[in-house]
């Protein structure tokens, strides 16, 4: 399977007004690794790790807002992305779309459809990103997108190609540690971060086989169940995230799915490294009459 053909688990229709495609039938097309216009003179895990450290100084959570590549469409995903840098993010989550998102409730998945329904593929929001880099943006990328994509992209070749479209690291929710050494290799190959989750069912056996193959921060999932805003944050999450840290090695934690309010991240802060906030963003921006002016003020929101 090429690049530019959108990946679902069932049927795979390329782009560019050819005819669609199943897995059984893939046509050649050719691949455009995404121009670089990424001028930073620290990238990859180097770039993380001084997003933490300038937020501690400051003595707040790192910020990582998240947008959907190509919701709702191209043009306005760039906006957005360059629109929650200025509002301060100091990292930012690039949602990949796909069509099977295990981990994402109905408002990540309605933006994932969207995205899908006009076009996009794993090239194009390679394509966003170099753009946002060529424009300015300098926060930290990290690429959240699922396996399958990243199997029919090629291993090698979606690291590689993030790297040179300014990622500085890969997130792949249904990755298991026990079967990441060969995308951890190509990221480690790189300095680029490949994270890893925790869940509040996590033993601590399993907290350790997470934190030993992390690199760039550890996920820590807040709730057992699906992303998607709520109005308290779960019940013990203090003690769930002091257990994860007694077990990370320094590496910095974050906290993401039910993230929403100001008061949450200010919460959150208190004994997290950093905190994603995703479907709130998505839900409030979204459907805005300007959806990049609706997410830098949600985002400066987040940061008072």
């Amino acid at each position: 399977m090429t690049s530019d053909q959108q990946l679902t688990s069932d049927q795979r229709p390329a782009t560019d007004n050819q005819p669609q495609a199943t897995s059984d039938q893939r046509p050649a097309t050719s691949h455009q690794p995404p121009a670089t216009g990424d001028q930073r003179p620290v990238t990859g895990l180097a770039a993380i790790a001084a997003a933490f450290a300038r937020a501690k100084a400051e003595g707040r959570p790192a910020l990582m807002p998240y947008w959907s590549l190509g919701y709702p469409d191209v043009e306005t995903s760039l906006r957005v992305i360059e629109a929650i840098a200025r509002a301060g993010a100091d990292l930012i989550e690039l949602g990949v779309p796909f069509s099977d998102p295990l981990a994402d409730g109905p408002v990540i998945q309605r933006a994932n459809q969207i995205a899908l329904e006009r076009g996009i593929t794993v090239s194009r929001c390679m394509q966003i990103a170099a753009r946002a880099r060529a424009a300015g943006v300098d926060a930290p990328f990290l690429a959240m997108g699922y396996l399958n994509p990243v199997i029919a992209y090629g291993e090698a070749r979606y690291v590689a190609d993030w790297q040179r479209a300014g990622a500085d690291g890969l997130i792949v929710p249904d990755l298991p540690p026990e079967e990441c050494d060969a995308l951890k290799r190509e990221c480690d190959a790189r300095e680029m971060a490949l994270v890893q989750f925790t869940a509040p069912t996590s033993t601590d056996a399993r907290i350790r086989l997470a934190a030993m193959h992390a690199t760039g921060f550890i996920y820590i999932v807040s709730v057992a169940g699906v992303t998607g805003a709520r109005d308290r944050l779960a019940e013990g999450l203090r003690d769930y995230v002091e257990r994860v840290k007694a077990q990370a090695g320094g590496k910095p934690v974050v906290v993401g799915f039910g993230i929403s309010k100001p008061e949450h991240v200010r919460e959150v802060g208190q004994f997290a490294d950093g905190v994603i906030v995703a479907s709130a963003l998505l839900k409030h921006a979204g459907d805005a009459p300007d959806p990049a002016q609706a997410a830098y003020e949600f985002v400066r929101g987040l940061k008072t």
